[in-house]
Formats: structure tokens, sequence, C-alpha cells
């Protein structure tokens, strides 16, 4: 016979044995391609069925046609499933077994009841029939645009398979054919169509895997280009470089940090250590090899993190600052592929570092003069009431001596060694913007020009004064003494830094205007507000220069690189408080061996009344500022002139003065002083007497001369007092620290006028004349 059935079934029971095994293998290494289970599953219970059948005989018909109809019935309905699965249909897996149940209701009442052959066999067909009807609507359903060929193969071999079932039972009964002879045919060609549907698939599991990899390289693909977007739009520099120092990959945030072009990745780039790729480090020296980033990845295979880098970039010499961070970039063997930099550009937050560190100076400065300034207050009280009294009892008891008296000498140095103590006090009180200022409108090229008069005919033969005024500078509104003082401390400071050799010193002013580039922004300001323009003065030398570390102290009080004895460091300072209460500010440009440059810059006066005379800002220029004024060509002192005693008067004639310290000493020497120059004194130390005397004699006193730093009650308190008694009294108040707050206040209380304690020897008998002939 050409199909022996028993064989046929043999092989088909190895072939579905290879089936289950291939698709268990590939469930087992493809777990998320639904389908090969469900197929393993078909072709374990086909195995089954084909026992069944094969076993017919040597079993009870009962297990033989039972278990064999309903694997074989069963096994089409599973595989549906496993198509079902596959396409991502839901597998109605409940019916299935409902429908295998029923199935065996079916064989084993056709069996055991009714034994109808033919109701067997129509059942077993039906259901194959019905499996095959169900899977080919399916890949109808699954393939609409019939765009997949391994479905199309799958669809055609499906409908063969239908014909060919219709055919085998229909032929049979109407042919009269037995079922032993029609068996082994339909046994046979469904075994080479379950050869060829398992061929199909697996093409249907490999077109899955081949689509499912088309699907994530294409999401690879896009999270690539995502991630390049991301990286080429982040504000932070990326650059992937190769262990051969080559650039992979940059940017373009690090392409505009470098100042390259917008182009792709240059992977001609030069090593790190190459003179187109130098590091700073934070200190503005260059970083040695190992220590840059990408070298310390390459040599440690570690991350480094939060590296402060700088980076000169393009021809000018700037200096780019960013934040650096590296890690290496590994393949699956575990070798180095890359060199990932990233980085932040923090170029703005080094220079806000370096513009907060200059701040922090300045308020440093700030304080250092305000914690002077209020020294200098308290110091000034004490201290000239000291030198008054030396000043004063040394002018008395030259008066007491002759002419030719040698004390006269010894009183002289006294006198002058006080003199000098005195301007040291009103430099710090300048320095500290204690000082009363004057402000009117003056004309700087005139104060210009008699200042460098007057300092030429001091100057070293081997130092050469220049100075030049644009004639279109502009007046300004200050105080002619200080500037004076400001012109004298610059130049004397660039003759010193000649240094005895031959050199020039050059003060030039012009004016600028108002919106000018090179004005310092508070001047700018200032003469925004005002409508006005600016004035530029400079003072320049061709000496030693300065360093760096020299200039950024020379403004610190006290400060000095003279040796001891030449120079209080009190000059630049009180030039810097003076330039300040101006309003205007100072620019220092020096460089060791090349020189230095003092620039100044005040707002303009705005258009006003007539400017005052420059004699008398001339007059009034500084005789001994101390560390900087130019000494007479012989180098001694001028002694001072005695004011010759005032002439008897009678005591009913005698102007009565009131006058109020609390320091005896003074007070001691200024009754001896108004007495010898015929004034009446009444004199008190304590407040509440002085104050009594008026209200017992309002009318007895014609002037009340008072101090201002008193304990317990200040001057102006008493000045009240008394003006409270008799508001005709004329009142003068005396302090070695006024402020325009006190001015202000004693303008508003009534006083007359309120004397500077370091001029008070010589002042108080001129106000005390002045005031008197007033009343």
């Amino acid at each position: 016979m050409l199909f022996d059935l028993p064989t046929l079934l043999a092989v088909r029971v190895g072939v579905d044995v290879l089936i289950a095994l291939a698709f268990a293998g590939l469930l087992r290494r493809y777990p998320t391609i639904r389908g090969p289970g469900w197929w393993s599953l078909a072709a374990l219970v086909s195995i089954l069925g084909s026992l069944g059948l094969w076993m017919r005989g040597s079993v009870p018909d009962f297990l033989s046609y039972g278990i064999g109809n309903v694997a074989l019935s069963t096994a089409p309905l599973i595989a549906w499933l496993g198509l079902r699965s596959h396409l991502q249909f839901q597998q109605p897996a409940s019916r299935v077994a409902l429908a295998a149940l029923l199935v065996l209701v079916l064989q084993i009442v056709f069996h055991d009841v009714w034994d109808l052959p033919r109701a067997r066999q129509a059942v077993f067909a039906t259901v194959v029939l019905a499996a095959m009807a169900l899977a080919y609507r399916d890949m109808v359903r699954a393939d609409a645009q019939r765009r997949v060929p391994e479905i199309q193969a799958l669809k055609w071999l499906t409908a063969v398979e239908f014909a060919a079932m219709v055919a085998f039972a229909v032929a049979a009964p109407l042919g009269g054919l037995p079922l032993s002879q029609v068996g082994p045919v339909t046994v046979f060609f469904y075994l080479l169509a379950g050869l060829l549907r398992v061929v199909l698939y697996g093409a249907l599991v490999t077109y899955r895997l081949r689509v499912d990899g088309d699907r994530a390289r294409q999401g690879l693909l896009i999270r690539e280009a995502d991630s390049r977007a991301l990286i080429e739009n982040l504000s932070a520099g990326v650059m992937v470089f190769r262990p051969n120092h080559t650039l992979s990959s940059i940017n373009s945030a690090a392409r505009r940090f470098f100042g390259w072009s917008p182009g792709g990745a240059n992977t001609a780039l030069p090593e790190p250590t190459g003179p187109g790729w130098r590091m700073l480090r934070e200190d503005g020296q260059p970083m040695r090899r190992h220590d840059m980033p990408f070298e310390r990845v390459l040599a440690t295979g570690q991350p480094v993190k939060s590296v402060v880098v700088g980076v000169p970039v393009g021809g000018s010499g700037e200096v780019r600052w960013a934040l650096f961070n590296a890690y290496p970039e590994n393949n699956a063997q575990g070798g180095l592929r890359h060199v990932v930099l990233t980085f932040i550009d923090i170029t703005s937050l080094k220079s806000a570092q370096a513009e907060q560190k200059t701040l922090q100076a300045q308020l440093s400065q700030s304080q250092k003069m305000e914690a002077l300034g209020t020294l200098a207050g308290g110091v000034a009280h004490d201290f000239n009431n000291i030198l008054a009294a030396i000043l004063g009892n040394a002018d008395l008891a030259r008066q007491d001596l002759t002419r030719d008296a040698p004390a006269r000498e010894s009183l002289h140095e006294i006198s002058t060694a006080a003199r000098r103590g005195r301007e040291l006090v009103r430099q710090i009180l300048a320095f500290s913007r204690q000082q009363p200022v004057e402000r009117t409108r003056v004309d700087v090229s005139a104060i210009l020009s008699e200042t460098c008069n007057l300092m030429r005919a001091a100057l070293p033969p081997h130092a050469q004064l220049l100075h030049e005024a644009h004639p279109d500078t502009p007046d300004m509104l200050a105080d002619a003494t200080q500037i004076g003082q400001v012109l004298i401390n610059l130049g004397t400071n660039a003759v010193h830094a000649l240094e005895g050799r031959p050199g020039r010193v050059e003060c030039q002013l012009d004016g600028l205007a108002g919106d000018d580039p090179r004005l310092p922004a508070e001047v700018a300001r200032a003469c925004a507000e005002g409508g006005v323009r600016a004035l530029r003065l400079r003072v320049s030398d061709n000496g030693c220069g300065m360093t760096d570390a020299v200039r950024s102290r020379i403004f610190e009080p006290f400060f000095t690189t003279r040796v001891v004895g030449r120079g209080t460091g009190l000059g630049l300072p009180v030039v810097l408080g003076i330039v300040q209460v101006h309003g205007g500010t100072i620019d220092v440009a020096s460089e060791p061996g090349k020189g230095t440059t003092f620039t100044l810059y005040f707002p303009a006066a705005p258009d006003g009344p007539v400017r005052a005379p420059v004699d008398q800002a001339v007059a009034h220029a500084p005789a001994d500022p101390v560390t900087m004024a130019p000494c007479p060509p012989d180098g001694t002192e001028t002694a001072p002139m005695e004011t010759p005693p005032m002439a008897d008067a009678q005591p009913a004639d005698q102007p009565h003065i009131l006058y109020l310290d609390d320091d005896d000493t003074l007070v001691f020497l200024v009754r001896r002083l108004l007495e010898r120059r015929g004034y009446r004194v009444t004199s008190f130390t304590d407040q509440q007497q002085a104050i009594k005397a008026v209200r017992e004699q309002p009318q007895a006193f014609h002037l009340l001369l008072t101090d201002y730093n008193m304990p317990g009650m200040s001057g102006l308190d008493v000045a009240r007092a008394a003006l409270a008694i008799n508001p005709q009294l004329p009142v003068a108040v005396a302090s070695g620290y006024i402020t325009d707050e006190l001015q202000a206040e004693a303008k508003v209380a009534g006083v007359r006028e309120v004397v500077f304690k370091t001029d008070a020897v010589e002042a108080f008998c001129e106000v005390v004349a002045r005031l008197v002939r007033t009343d």
C-alpha cells in the first residue's frame, strides 16, 4: 500500500514533537513574541490525537476514537488561538475549551449510544473546517491591504486545506471509498500542510521580529535625534573626544564658547596641550596637562566633576571661564570609547565675583575711612585742645620775653611742632570728609596754573613740570583750597616717583561731554541728572610706577612706600576724600618702570553766578600739607607773627566775653589771650553755671563763645538755652569736628558762627573782634 497509516502517524508524531520543541524554543528566546506558546501546545495536542489513532485496536475504541478525534479536532482550534495571539487579537480560550468538551461528548454519544462513524467524522470535519474559517477571517482582517506576504501565503494555505477537507469529507461517502483508504491519504496531505504551516508560522515570527526590530531602530533613531536636538540646543557646552585627542562631536554652545564657526565637529582639533587649546587655573596660571579634565579621565577612567577652567579665546587675549565636568563612555567590553566633556559658561559669574571683590575692597576702604573719621572726630576735640594750649601758651610766653631772650628760639620750635600736629589733624579730617567745605564756582584752569607756578619754584633741578588747560574747560563747584591741595599732593607724589632721576610731570585739564563713554558711571550719572558737562584732570609722571599690589593699597590710610619719617601715608587718602566730597572719581593707571597717571573726573558746574576770584583760592592754598607740600627753598620754617596786645581800655568800655569749655587748660589760655587784647572774660567749665550767669545778667555779656563737644550738654544746647534768655546775644560755637549737619543745626539754633577748632588759637580773637563789632 502506498500510504501506510501507522507509519504516517508515527512520522506525524515525530514531526509534531519537533514542532513543539521548535516553538517552545522560540517562546523561550523571544518571550515578547505572541503565538509560539499556543502553537507548541497545538503540536502536543496533535501528538495526543495521532497516538490515539495509532493505538486503535490496542486500546478500547472509546479511548482511541474519543481521545484521538477530540485531540485532532482541538489542535486546529488551539493553533487558531496562537494565530489570534500573534495578530494581537483577543483569544477566546474558554470557548475553545467548551468546544473541545462538546466534541468529546458527541464522540462518546456517537460511539457508545449510537455507533455512527459517519457522525463522528462529520463532527471532526465540522470543527476543523470552523477553525480554518475563523483563521482565514482573522488573517483577512489583520492584513486587509495585503502587505504581508507571510500572512497572504498562510491565508492561501488555509483556503487549500479547507477545500481539501471538504473534498475528503464529501468525496469519500459519495465515491463509496472506505475510511481505510481515505484516512492515510488525508493524514499524509495534512502532514505536508502542517509542515508548510509551521514554516509559515516561523516566517510570521521572523516578520514580527523584523517589524519590532525596525520599530525599535526607528525609536532609537528618534531618541538619538531628540538627544542630539536637546544637546545641540543646551546652553551648556558638550564635547565628545576620542581617546586619541580628536573631537567626535560638539554642540552649538561649545562652539560659541570657543568662538568656532557654526559647522560640525572639527576632527582635526589639536591636542589639549597645543597652542589652540590652553587651559588656565582659577589663579590665571597655565594648567598642567595631567590636571586637565580630559587627561584625568584618560589616566584614571573616573569621572571628574566641578573643575573651574579658564580658556583663552581669539587673538585678543580674552579669557572665558567655565565649570567643567568629564566622564568616560565605555563600550560593551569595558574599553574606553569616548571622553565626554560638559561645561557651563561662568564668565559672567567670574566677572560678578571680580566686581564683588572690587566692591568689597571699596567697602573695606570706606569702612576704614569711616573708622578713621570716627577716630578723627573723637581725637580732634581733645587733641586740638592740647595743640591750642601749646600754641597759645607758647605765644603768651614769647610775648613775655624780650626779643633777644634765648628761650624764644625754643618757643618757636615748640610752636612749629604744634603747627605740624595741627596740620596732621587737618589732613585726617580732610581724608574723613569732616572738614567744612565752602563750594563756589571756580575756574579750575586758573587754580591749576597758579598751583603749578607755586610748585615750580620748589621743584628739584632734575624735574620738569608741564601743565596744559584746554580753553573750553568748564567751571566747577568746588572748594578752591581743597582743589589746590589735591593738585599739590598729586604733583608732589609725582616728583617723588622720579626718585631723583630726570623726568617729567604733566598736568592736563580738559572738558568732556556728559555722555562721553570714558566717564565713570557715577560721574556720568551726575552729569545726566544735572544736564552738565564733566571735567577731566590728569596728573602723570614717567617715574618708577607701581605694582598691582601697591596700587591696590595707595588709598589706605597711613600706607606709604617711603622711608620712615618721610611720609605719613595720608596724602592720597586726603585726595580721595576731597575728590569724593566734590562728587568725583579717581582712575589710576600705573606700570612698574613706566610711570603713573592719576585721572580725576568731576561734574561741571551748571550755569550760574560768576566764579570766585583765583587769587582768593591761591591765597588759601595749604601752606603745609604735611607729606606733600613743597618746602621753602632754604628748608626753614617761618616764625609765627606775634599779635600785639590791644590798647588799654577802661573797664566800663571793655567788651564782656562769656567763654565755656570743659577743658581747664584751654579755659585758662583763652581767658589770658582775650584779656591781653583788652577784653573782660568770664569763663566756666560747667554748662549750667554758664547758663545761670546769663540768666542772672542777660545784658552783661557781649558774646558767648562755647565749645561744642562737652559731656552731658553740647554747645548747641547751651546756645539754645542762652538765646532763650537773651535772643540778641551773639553766640559762636567752636569744634574740631564740623559736619554739614552741625552747621545746619547751628544756623537753626541762632548761632552766629561755627569756628573750626584747629584754628582756635588764631581764630578766637579774630572771631571775637568781628562778632563784638557786629553786636
